[in-house]
C-alpha cells in the first residue's frame, strides 16, 4: 500500500528534492529582481535581502537542515518552506495567485515563485562568511559521516527524554523530522517510548543505519517529481512514500499482523508496533 507524504508538511527529503529541482534552472542565472507582494513571513524579509541580492549571479544552492541557501558573492539567501511553502520556476507571466508571495525575476526571462498559503516560511540573508542565527548550533546532517550509532550513543548518555524526542532534536541531528523518526525506529525495532540514555551502543548503530537508508531512499523516490518544479499548474508533488507505520493507526503491522498504535511524543503523533518495538 502506498502513502502519500503529504507537501503541506515538508521534511528533509522534500526539501532536498526541491533543491536537486531548482538547481538546474537558478545556478548560473543572475536575480534582476524582486517582487514582493508580502514581505511578511514567519519573520519581516530583511532589507539586506532586497538590496544585496538583486544584480547578483547565483553560484550554488545547498541544503542545510530543512533550509535552503542560495549562494550569491555577498552572501546567501536563507529559504525554508515553513508548513505548506512552495518553491517553482515559472514564466514571468504566468498569472499570480493570492498566496504568491515573493519572486525573484531572473535573466533566463523566468521567476522563482514562492507560494505559502500559512505564511510559516521565510526569505533572510547570511553575508557572506557568517553563519545566520537559525543554522548556529545545528547537528551534523544524517546522511553525512559525521552522523552514526556512535554519535547517537554518546550524546544520548544520562538522557531520560524518549529517544524518539531525543532523535528529532536538531542539536543531536538535523531533518529527522516526525515521519522518518516513527520510521526508522520501526526499522530498528525500537519502541519510541524508550529513554534515550538506556539504549545500546549497538542498537543505536542500526538506528543510525535505518535513518541514513530511509531518508536516501526518500530522496531518490522524490527524483521522479522534479518535473514538478517548473510546472505552472499547481503546487509541486513530492513522492509516495512506502510507510510501515506512521499515520496508519489501527491497521496491521506489515511484518508481523498486530495493529498499529498512536501516542503523542514531544506533542507529536507516534505510530509504532507494540510487537515488532522494544
Amino acid at each position: 500500500m502506498h502513502f502519500v507524504v503529504a507537501p503541506t508538511m515538508p521534511e528533509l527529503p522534500e526539501v532536498e528534492t526541491t533543491r536537486r529541482g531548482l538547481a538546474p534552472h537558478l545556478v548560473g542565472r543572475t536575480v534582476v529582481a524582486l517582487h514582493i507582494r508580502q514581505p511578511r513571513l514567519r519573520w519581516p524579509i530583511p532589507r539586506e535581502l532586497r538590496t544585496q541580492l538583486p544584480g547578483q549571479r547565483i553560484e550554488a544552492i545547498e541544503r542545510r537542515a530543512k533550509y535552503l541557501l542560495v549562494h550569491t558573492e555577498p552572501g546567501s539567501a536563507l529559504l525554508h518552506l515553513g508548513m505548506s511553502g512552495s518553491l517553482r520556476v515559472l514564466p514571468a507571466a504566468t498569472p499570480i495567485g493570492v498566496h504568491d508571495h515573493v519572486d525573484w525575476r531572473l535573466d533566463s526571462g523566468r521567476v522563482l515563485r514562492y507560494t505559502d498559503p500559512r505564511r510559516f516560511g521565510c526569505q533572510l540573508w547570511q553575508p557572506r562568511g557568517e553563519v545566520h542565527p537559525l543554522l548556529a548550533g545545528l547537528g551534523p546532517e544524517p546522511l553525512s559521516d559525521d552522523f552514526d550509532g556512535d554519535l547517537l550513543w554518546t550524546r544520548s548518555r544520562g538522557r531520560a527524554a524518549a529517544v524518539k524526542v531525543f532523535l528529532m532534536d536538531q542539536a543531536i541531528v538535523v531533518g529527522v523530522g516526525n515521519i522518518y523518526a516513527s520510521e526508522a525506529l520501526f526499522a530498528a525495532g525500537i519502541h519510541p517510548k524508550r529513554a534515550a540514555g538506556s539504549i545500546s551502543r549497538t542498537r543505536y548503530a542500526r538506528l543510525a543505519n535505518e535513518v541514513k537508508r530511509i531518508l536516501a531512499y526518500a530522496i531518490t523516490r522524490g527524483g521522479t517529481t522534479l518535473r514538478d518544479f517548473i510546472s505552472p499548474d499547481g503546487l509541486p508533488g513530492y513522492f509516495e512514500q512506502e510507510l510501515f507505520v506512521y499515520g496508519r493507526e489501527g491497521e496491521p503491522c506489515k511484518v508481523c499482523g498486530t495493529l498499529i498504535r498512536a501516542i503523542v511524543l514531544g506533542q507529536r503523533s507516534t505510530y509504532y508496533c507494540p510487537r515488532c518495538q522494544r
